[in-house]
């Protein structure tokens, strides 16, 4: 199976089968049968993308319940630090961050279920990011964390003064005072 464990419930790592030859390469993104076999019935509804330059760092985001949102993301062009910290509750790995390194080259794609922050930095001069979502965007229910709290202990793997961080992304709550309401 194409599908790598990552020691958090439910969070794993996709790695599709390329097919490369002299013309270039194939591989399939998604196949509903293939997630399905490993325990992931999901039925995405919204496909969002993003271009940033080196520097940016995007998140921590998440839908509080009952909009919150699955994702399974990739890099179409360059090359990111993804990174996602388990918000359930109940989880043996609550409050802890995982982090992967997703790129145009090796074409991991990182499957997140509901109930994590997600957030990335672009390492590359300039990053194509897409992501597929199980509900749809809502405002209303929208959270975040600072990405810079130091209780989280996220190396983003790039120097404090080349971050570009947006003023929403700066002003989110640190871990501690984040309103969540996710268990297993």
């Amino acid at each position: 199976m194409p599908f790598v464990e990552t020691g958090f419930y439910g969070l794993k790592i996709f790695e599709p089968i390329v097919f490369s030859d002299q013309r270039g390469y194939f591989f399939e993104s998604f196949n509903e049968a293939t997630f399905r076999q490993e325990g992931i019935d999901v039925q995405f509804v919204q496909d969002n993308e993003s271009k940033s330059v080196r520097g940016v760092v995007r998140g921590l985001h998440y839908q509080l319940n009952p909009m919150a949102q699955a994702k399974l993301v990739r890099v179409l062009q360059g090359k990111v630090l993804d990174v996602v910290v388990d918000l359930r509750k109940d989880s043996p790995t609550f409050g802890k961050q995982y982090s992967i390194l997703l790129s145009g080259e090796n074409k991991k794609q990182l499957f997140i279920p509901r109930g994590f922050a997600h957030g990335f930095a672009v390492l590359s001069d300039t990053c194509i990011f897409q992501y597929k979502c199980d509900n749809v965007y809502s405002k209303e229910f929208e959270r975040g964390i600072n990405i810079l709290d130091t209780t989280l202990g996220i190396d983003w793997m790039l120097n404090p003064e080349e971050m570009i961080i947006s003023e929403k992304d700066n002003s989110q709550p640190i871990f501690l005072e984040s309103e969540h309401n996710f268990t297993l």
